[in-house]
């Protein structure tokens, strides 16, 4: 108490002063309208700093709250988006199915999409694979087409993705035939061109004309007659005096595949237990 009284009383010329001051500071701004015009902009300029300051200190402390509800936001956009973009792939694939070629020979078959996820041309021995297996349907020795004609078979299959030996591997033989003629070779790729193939093993006694057009003969469970595969260039030497072989520029772009049809056909295990080889078993006498 006594401290309190000392400094009270070792300062008192000072609080008086200042008292005075802050009267009469009062009475200028009050009776003088300049000096109130002054002071009231000021104190507006000084307490809009301090809110401003205010805010900033504010919005800093909320930049967490903010950034989580953009985050979430961020989300629910990205969720709209992938369900937008399988709902496109959809009607893609509509669209695709619907502008298919080789509709005429496909009619009484379904078929199972699948996008062409890698592929390659240019090795000795080419593959493809797709985005489609097991869970979808597909299974091993399924014909593979797309829009203009023949793709490959498939050979090996997983739960969500298959392989698909391709037209352009010497592995891959298949029984085609001039279109409106019942003269049929095998086609193979020779290893030259991706866009070529030889047709082999026809008759020597085979009309052509360059330009025709080749087709499936059906002789095959897994492709049904009549899908569009090539056209004749010219004829190429035969390795047998009894047949010729014709140089095929294939229809499909392999260069270019992107979404292929895989053939589901509903009775090809009914067709391979038919041809299925009987078994031979002796009877005693």
């Amino acid at each position: 108490m006594r401290n309190l009284l000392h400094f009270l009383v070792k300062y008192l010329p000072w609080f008086v002063f200042t008292f005075y001051v802050s009267i009469s500071i009062v009475l200028l701004v009050k009776n003088n309208p300049y000096q109130h015009h002054i002071f009231m902009t000021s104190a507006g300029q000084l307490a809009a700093s301090v809110y401003d300051t205010s805010n900033s200190v504010t919005s800093y402390f909320n930049l967490h709250d903010i950034n989580e509800d953009l985050q979430r936001r961020n989300a629910s956009l990205e969720s709209e988006v992938i369900a937008l973009r399988k709902k496109v792939g959809s009607l893609e694939e509509i669209v695709y199915a619907d502008t298919m070629t080789v509709v005429e020979a496909l009619s009484p078959y379904s078929f199972i999409i699948g996008h062409v996820i890698n592929n390659s041309i240019s090795r000795p021995y080419n593959y493809i694979t797709i985005e489609k297996g097991a869970a979808d349907g597909v299974k091993p020795e399924m014909g593979v087409v797309d829009q203009n004609g023949v793709v490959g078979i498939v050979n090996v299959v997983g739960e969500h993705y298959s392989r698909v030996i391709s037209l352009l591997n010497p592995n891959f033989r298949l029984s085609c035939k001039l279109k409106g003629s019942d003269v049929f070779g095998s086609l193979v790729w020779d290893g030259k061109s991706p866009e070529q193939a030889l047709l082999e093993e026809l008759p020597k006694h085979t009309v052509y004309h360059r330009g025709d057009t080749i087709v499936t003969s059906g002789y095959s469970a897994v492709f049904p007659e009549g899908i569009p595969v090539g056209t004749v260039i010219n004829a190429a030497r035969g390795a047998d005096d009894n047949f010729f072989t014709l140089r095929i520029k294939l229809l499909t772009d392999f260069s270019q595949l992107s979404t292929v049809r895989v053939i589901n056909h509903g009775f090809i295990e009914e067709i391979k237990e038919v041809e299925k080889e009987p078994e031979i078993t002796k009877s005693k006498i």
